[in-house]
């Protein structure tokens, strides 16, 4: 049975899950939800997603929801089955600080991006303004954390020094941040940082990704 990812296209977080599978060389489809309505009804409630969120996953019956979660679950069942791609390494240490740095994306990085892309590409695309109060409160939470990666990934092309799920769960929403929003800046004036989102945007099943859902 094919894998099946229930969310929409254009969600950060199911474009994680795109990605993962992606290089670890699965197949999926992809169920697109008719729209927020949907999220909360009785029936995707009781059976999907009990906060009423995206993505959620059907692996032949077994039903996982929670982006970070199921990305996980992907690489911990199928990782060296069909590509090379290593996203967790089996060595302890190794894949300990790959939970250290998603740790890190989840607490300090994508909390302020993902509201400031609320602000500057989602809330555009439904006609409504941008809340300003946001986007300046947002845009300076993440200049702080992006200072400490610049620290971080000094003499680093990645996180952990490898490829790693860590890096690729930054992928989506910067993403959205440097080629949708305008926000660009953000990286750019950091030489590391640049370097860091150079090497892990350039990946080719991103930028496969990037063309099957039309996200420029």
């Amino acid at each position: 049975m094919t894998i099946q990812v229930f969310g929409h296209s254009a969600s950060p977080f199911c474009l994680v899950l795109f990605h993962v599978l992606k290089e670890l060389g699965l197949s999926y489809e992809t169920v697109q939800l008719s729209g927020f309505e949907e999220l909360k009804t009785p029936e995707y409630l009781a059976t999907k997603h009990p906060f009423g969120k995206i993505p959620y996953l059907d692996d032949d019956g077994f039903h996982i929801y929670e982006t970070r979660a199921i990305a996980r679950y992907l690489v911990n069942k199928y990782q060296g089955t069909k590509t090379s791609t290593v996203l967790i390494p089996s060595d302890v240490q190794k894949a300990a600080l790959v939970d250290q740095f998603i740790s890190v994306e989840a607490s300090y990085f994508t909390q302020p991006l993902s509201r400031l892309i609320v602000q500057l590409v989602f809330k555009k695309r439904h006609g409504k303004e941008p809340d300003l109060k946001i986007v300046k409160e947002t845009r300076e939470e993440l200049d702080k954390a992006l200072d400490v990666y610049e620290k971080i990934l000094e003499g680093k092309d990645y996180l952990t020094g490898e490829f790693s799920l860590a890096d690729l769960l930054h992928i989506p929403y910067t993403f959205y941040a440097v080629n949708i929003a305008g926000e660009g800046d953000l990286w750019n004036k950091r030489p590391n940082v640049s370097r860091w989102w150079k090497n892990i945007s350039e990946r080719e099943c991103w930028k496969n990704i990037v063309t099957k859902y039309k996200l420029e």
